[in-house]
């Protein structure tokens, strides 16, 4: 006979309660590896399939946003590996597992030995920044390493055409993915590398899966990359992509596109930065020339403001009067000669015979023609001199310039008038000729376009 009361009678939902803590409690976070069955996708983005073997099978859902944060696409038949949680879902009574996590059965494996290799290149500095190299700024020769028939060396070849048409770029042609391909790029970068040819290397290889992109995560390769004499561009996959080879180059790409663009400057960028330059040069020359021309005006000013001719006039006066005072002194001085030897001849009429009276006048004849000769030497000397400085003077004196014909025309300001648009019609001018000047009034002006 049952003694149970009615106290101890659970309804469904209580029941499904219970069981679905029983088992959140009795199993922790869990990774199950299975093929995908009655995979579903609702319009909420939530992902409802089963997981399935040869001999069973578990409900399991994915719930968004992790579900839109898959790397593939779920399909029937896909092996996979999930981690989650199980649970029960009371409405239906079902259990299942709930999942945060899915990748493609064989990819976690691979997913784990990468982040094991990484982390120990990296605990060696193989990653450092410190380590890392610019890009050349203008390359002149570009080595491309990927597949000479994949999509990723079209993309290179065109990007780098059409952006710098003089680069050279030489495709050294690799497998990129199947057996002894790691090998066969370690030893083709080391070629490049050693060749001394080119100024950047290019790692480029199209997407794929981890599995597909696993030869450059070979660790001789990452090694070959950190050691490359030249700066190497990784372009390896798509931008979420990511393999050794990116972090121990000098510079990672997200696709080979972008590399292209990386390692050549635009043709269109440099031209118009020279187009640039040269307006600057331009500008600056005709700020000198402007700057040369001011400087020359005003050079004209002072110079016509200083009249050489009157400074010529001047100078030709101070010369006479300082040869008329040489003159004069010298004729003081013979004349007190003359009178020492006449004091010295009455003296010597009383004291010496004849003969040595003729000697002295001799010498006092002589005394007063020295002065006279040396003064006219010196006279000739100056006039020579000076008849120089009045070629010299000439030369650059803008009266020799009106004699040839030209003239110097002045605004009722005084200004100088040197274009057209400089005078007013109807204004007064003066026009300075060789000989005299000229009052006039503007009744046209033609500029010289």
């Amino acid at each position: 006979m049952d003694t149970s009361s009615p106290q101890d009678v659970l309804t469904p939902s209580q029941l499904n309660t219970l069981a679905r803590d029983v088992l959140e409690g009795s199993f922790p976070l869990i990774w199950v590896e299975g093929e995908l069955g009655n995979v579903a996708r609702p319009s909420s983005g939530h992902l409802y399939f089963n997981l399935k073997d040869a001999r069973a099978q578990v409900r399991c859902a994915m719930f968004k946003p992790k579900s839109t944060w898959l790397r593939f696409a779920p399909r029937e038949g896909l092996r996979v590996l999930a981690r989650g949680r199980v649970t029960l879902y009371e409405a239906r009574g079902e259990y299942q597992v709930v999942l945060d996590h899915m990748e493609e059965a064989g990819e976690g494996a691979l997913r784990r030995a990468f982040d094991e290799l990484k982390a120990r290149l990296a605990g060696e500095g193989l990653f450092d920044p410190a380590r890392k190299r610019p890009l050349p700024v203008f390359a002149r020769r570009i080595a491309v390493i990927t597949s000479p028939t994949g999509a990723a060396v079209r993309d290179v070849l065109s990007v780098l055409a059409r952006r710098f048409p003089l680069v050279e770029a030489e495709v050294l042609p690799v497998p990129v993915q199947g057996i002894g391909a790691a090998a066969q790029i370690t030893a083709m970068l080391q070629r490049a590398g050693a060749s001394g040819r080119y100024d950047v290397i290019v790692l480029a290889r199209g997407g794929g899966s981890l599995e597909d992109l696993w030869s450059f995560n070979d660790e001789h390769l990452a090694r070959a990359v950190a050691a490359s004499p030249v700066p190497v561009v990784s372009a390896v996959g798509h931008e979420t992509d990511f393999s050794l080879t990116d972090f121990a180059a000098d510079v990672r790409a997200p696709t080979p596109s972008v590399a292209a663009e990386l390692v050549v400057p635009s043709a269109d960028d440099l031209t118009r930065g020279l187009r640039a330059l040269g307006g600057r040069l331009r500008a600056t020359q005709l700020q000198r020339l402007r700057q040369a021309m001011q400087r020359a005006d005003r050079a004209a000013l002072r110079l016509n403001a200083l009249r050489p001719q009157a400074r010529v006039e001047l100078l030709c006066r101070r010369q006479a009067e300082a040869f008329r005072r040489l003159e004069a002194a010298w004729q003081r001085r013979v004349d007190r000669e003359r009178a020492r030897l006449r004091h010295a001849d009455a003296v010597l009429r009383s004291r010496h015979p004849q003969r040595q009276l003729t000697r002295m006048r001799e010498r006092l004849a002589a005394v007063g023609h020295r002065p006279r000769a040396a003064l006219a030497r010196r006279l000739a000397n100056d006039a020579l001199k000076l008849r120089g400085l009045v070629r010299s003077l000439a030369a650059v004196s803008p009266i020799a310039t009106l004699a040839r014909g030209y003239a110097i025309v002045r605004d009722e300001d005084g200004r100088v008038v040197r274009r057209a648009e400089d005078a007013e019609p109807g204004g007064l001018l003066d026009v300075r000729l060789s000989e005299g000047s000229l009052q006039v009034r503007v009744t046209d002006r033609r500029t010289a376009d």
